[in-house]
Order: C-alpha cells, then structure tokens, then sequence
C-alpha cells in the first residue's frame, strides 16, 4: 500500500537508462572520479539540469550549506571522533566561530560541540518539541551572511499538532526568545522530513514529509511532500513558482537531505518506499511524481532521479557537497556514506560506497568548521548501539577527497 512502512528489502538494484531532466546551462564544477565500488548500488545518469534559484533580494547567504569552513583543510590521518554520547542526533549546523550546534531528536536539546574541540554543552532546550516514532527536534540551520549582527538559530521540529519552523535568538551563546515563523505543516510517526538549509539565494528552504498520507504531496494547498522555499520570517520567497505559496517543489515522499553544488544546481535525497531510493536534481516548480511512480518511471509530467538505490543500500538522509564536489549522502538502513561524483555538466558518476557498515546509521553529513566532512550517526534509536554512541566523527581528506 503506498505510503505504509518498508518492510525489509534486499533486492539489488539493476541497472536502468536515466532520462535526463534536462540542462539548463553548465555548472562551474571540478570534475570527479568515477573509481570505487558500487556493488548492488545505484542506476546511471545522463546530464542532470542546471536549476539556478532566482536572486534574493538583497539577501546572500556565506555559504549554501551553513558551513562556515576554514580556507585551509585540517589534516587527518583517520576518523576522528568531534564528540560522543549523543542521543539521536540529527542535525548539525556551523556557527561562524567555527563551534557546531548539534540537535537532538527526543530530547529537545541543542547541544554545542566547542571551536577546537572539547566537551559537549548544552545550549539549550526548544520548546514545545513532541517527539514520537520519526518525529521531534529535527533540523537547524543559522544564515550566515547575517549572524553577525542578528544571531539566530532556525529549527524545524514536531509539536502537539503540527511540524513547524521557529527561529531561537541567540543570547550570549544561550537561547533567548523562541519564534514560530512556519507552522500548520503536516505531521506524523513517520515521513516528518524536517531538514532546513540556506540556499546561495540566501532564502531558506524547508524539506517535508507526507505523514503517509500519500494524497498530501499532490496537493498543492498543502505543506506536506514538498520542498518549500521561505523569507527569514517564513512568508513565500520572490520568485517561487506558485504565486503566493511556500512551494519550491512538490510530489516528493520524504525529503531529509539538499544541498547545492557549485554552478546552483539544488540536489535532494529522498526515502522510497519498497523498491527505490533517489537522488534527484530539483527544478522550482517540478512534480516529483509521488505517489504515482517511485524511482525512475520515464512517465510524462514526472521528474525522475539522477540516481537510484535499492532501499535496503540506501534510506537515505543529510547531503552535502564534498570538497572535491561529490555529492555525499549518509544513508540510515544502507549504513554508508555514499559519494556520487559530479561533472563539470551536472551529471553524475558512478557512485561509491563509502564506510559500510563502520559506523552503523548515518544520519547527516556536512562539511565542518576545519574543512573536512564530518558525519553524524543514529544508531541509539534504531540499528545497534555502540561504544560512545551516538557520534559526530569527523573524515580525513583520504577518504571523502
């Protein structure tokens, strides 16, 4: 039944011709290899489009993804844990002083890995979280063109009747006054989304889920399924494709993870139900296909993924765009971090598995304050709990490029 949870599922994924979605203009972007294993992973694609979001106005962001990495790379020789004994961490965001705030899903917390290292502190707790089954404290994400002078942390979390947005003043490093800006979006045990990113327009975006409600991502008079594009106080953005609506794109699933690559193109992992798990280039305006088709289904009116992965390889999470920029994508039941090159025209290579199986369920990905990527685990929830679980563990340059 469409929606309901995955069972389990092992069927490898064959290999399946993408349909393009179409360039729309060549990206600035290092190339990357294509070399490593891709054992029973993922489809091939041809061009993937170039989607450019219109200009704020007078708005920038410092950096598509919050980060506010170091110029110069911090060298590592191995994995190296930032911090430890988290509770189901979910999210991470990079304040300019290079500390990183860290959300936990059932506590409520927001809790602060210091710049340099050290002890984890609690910042603060957000109020009115209602966790149950996916949902509670999800993403953060803080602007970092105006930090300086209006420091705010942006959080997405589940409350009694909804999920919603709020923005968190920063006082003296602790919360202040809490704020809702979005509120009414769906929620549900399951299917929440909840990820929140600043793009290069300096406009916020906000993933959803469709609760397993699967008529809601059709529904354009509804927040859930979709992908949706805000002002720093939540109204609808200038320039989005639906006059006077928050939607940036519609008929998706379970969005947990976006980001951009270099030229603008906006990329976004999204969880399937029983077969497929993808990996889509998003296009303002554009129906996902869900619930109609899962994966690529060369059906008109539908945009297919660039990529796919059988759901037992994959569930996929957070995205960030590697240094070298790869996409990289932490996958929870596939438990890896898979690296999907990216050509100088968008398209994609044949991805590589990163970390099987090594670190359990990774929940994010991103790039930290010293300019290697940093993953987040989730294994005190669901999967099985380690030694020093749940972590934030920071990557050598060795292993992501």
């Amino acid at each position: 039944m469409p929606g309901a949870p995955r069972p389990p599922q092992t069927t490898l994924l064959s290999r399946r011709a993408v349909l393009g979605v179409g360039a729309l203009g060549a990206l600035a972007l290092a190339g990357c290899s294509t070399s490593g294993a891709t054992t029973g992973t993922t489809t091939s694609g041809s061009s993937a489009s170039s989607s450019a979001p219109p200009s704020s106005s007078g708005s920038s962001s410092g950096s598509s993804s919050g980060s506010s990495a170091s110029a110069t790379r911090t060298a590592l020789s191995a994995p190296t844990d930032a911090a430890t004994g988290l509770e189901v961490p979910w999210s991470a965001a990079v304040l300019p002083d290079s500390s990183v705030l860290v959300s936990e899903r059932d506590t409520g917390l927001v809790k602060r890995i210091p710049a340099g290292g050290g002890g984890l502190e609690t910042v603060g707790t957000v109020d009115g979280v209602d966790p149950g089954g996916e949902g509670g404290l999800l993403g953060l994400a803080v602007d970092a063109a105006s930090f300086a002078t209006r420091p705010v942390l942006y959080a997405y979390f589940t409350a009694g009747s909804d999920n919603r947005v709020v923005t968190i003043a920063l006082d003296g490093g602790r919360f202040g006054a809490q704020t809702p800006i979005i509120t009414g979006i769906p929620k549900g045990s399951i299917h929440n989304g909840g990820r929140l990113k600043f793009g290069p327009d300096g406009f916020l975006y906000v993933t959803t889920g469709e609760t397993s409600r699967t008529g809601l991502a059709q529904d354009l008079n509804s927040l859930g399924g979709k992908i949706l594009r805000v002002t720093t106080s939540g109204q609808p953005a200038p320039g989005n494709p639906f006059p006077g609506s928050r939607v940036w794109s519609y008929g998706h699933r379970n969005v947990q993870g976006i980001a951009w690559s270099a030229g603008g193109q906006m990329w976004a992992s999204e969880f399937g139900q029983n077969t497929w798990d993808e990996l889509n280039v998003i296009t303002p305006g554009q129906n996902y296909g869900w619930p109609t088709v899962e994966g690529i289904a060369g059906q008109s009116g539908f945009i297919d993924p660039v990529r796919q992965w059988s759901t037992s390889d994959a569930s996929p999470s957070g995205i960030c765009i590697g240094p070298d920029g790869s996409v990289l994508m932490a996958a929870l039941r596939g438990e890896s971090l898979w690296k999907v090159p990216v050509g100088s025209d968008g398209s994609t290579g044949e991805p590589q598995r990163l970390l099987e199986g090594e670190y359990g369920r990774l929940r994010d990905v991103f790039v930290g304050p010293d300019g290697n990527v940093w993953i987040i685990t989730s294994n005190t929830s669901r999967g099985d709990s380690r030694d020093g679980d749940d972590r934030v563990v920071r990557l050598p340059q060795s292993l992501t490029g």
